[in-house]
This record gives structure tokens, C-alpha cells and sequence, in this order.
């Protein structure tokens, strides 16, 4: 297996306990739908949150939100829309980012931004 998918992997896990210490139920993890995949789906004080999760070992390339682009943001927001009818939920709906940028010495940063975004489609 490729350390890209070991380190995003790690980085879910790391979001995860953040989310739960942080007082969410975490609902659904790796949700798929179509092209879209959601890394976490959160529920706290009648909000479904859905939290996508960027894991990088360095920002030569820029911070790991960053890379939560326009597409993604549709995709996600495409996902969200059709879990929201699955769910039948009537409440309020966020869209977080949590971004876990990782050091040489093999300590990391979490970051975790609430209502990070609101996709046009939605």
C-alpha cells in the first residue's frame, strides 16, 4: 500500500478522535455517493456535519485546506444532499474541514475549521 493512503488514513483516524473528544457523534465514516466521498459525517446539537479531512507531510504545495477546491466542495455538497434525504433530516447542515499537516520529527497539526464552506449547490 502506497504511504499516501497510510498517511490519510492516519490522518482520518487522528480527525476522528478530535471529532468525538470535541463532544460530536461520529455518524458514518468513508460515506460514498456517486463520485463523492465524505471522510466523516458528525452529528452535535441537532447539526449534521460533514467533515472532509486533508492529511499532508508538508505544504511545499500549499496547506492541506487547500486543496478542499471548487469540484470538491460540489462533490460534497451532491453527497450531503442526498444523505440529508436518506436521513429524512430536517435540521441545519455544516460543511467542515479538518486539515492534519504532519513533521519531519513525526508530530503533526490538527486544524480543525467549522463551516469551512457552503457549496453553491446546495
Amino acid at each position: 500500500m502506497a504511504n499516501h493512503n497510510d498517511l490519510g488514513r492516519t490522518g482520518e483516524a487522528l480527525a476522528k478522535a478530535h471529532l468525538e473528544a470535541s463532544g460530536y457523534e461520529v455518524i458514518d465514516e468513508n460515506w460514498t455517493f456517486g463520485k463523492a466521498e465524505v471522510d466523516l459525517i458528525a452529528y452535535k446539537d441537532g447539526i449534521i456535519i460533514f467533515t472532509e479531512v486533508k492529511t499532508r507531510s508538508g505544504t511545499g504545495f500549499g496547506l492541506p485546506e487547500d486543496f478542499v477546491d471548487a469540484r470538491k466542495q460540489r462533490l460534497l455538497a451532491e453527497a450531503a444532499d442526498e444523505y440529508i434525504y436518506l436521513m429524512n433530516h430536517k435540521g441545519e447542515v455544516r460543511f467542515d474541514i479538518i486539515s492534519v499537516l504532519f513533521h519531519r520529527n513525526n508530530n503533526h497539526t490538527l486544524k480543525h475549521i467549522e463551516d469551512a464552506f457552503w457549496p453553491s449547490a446546495m
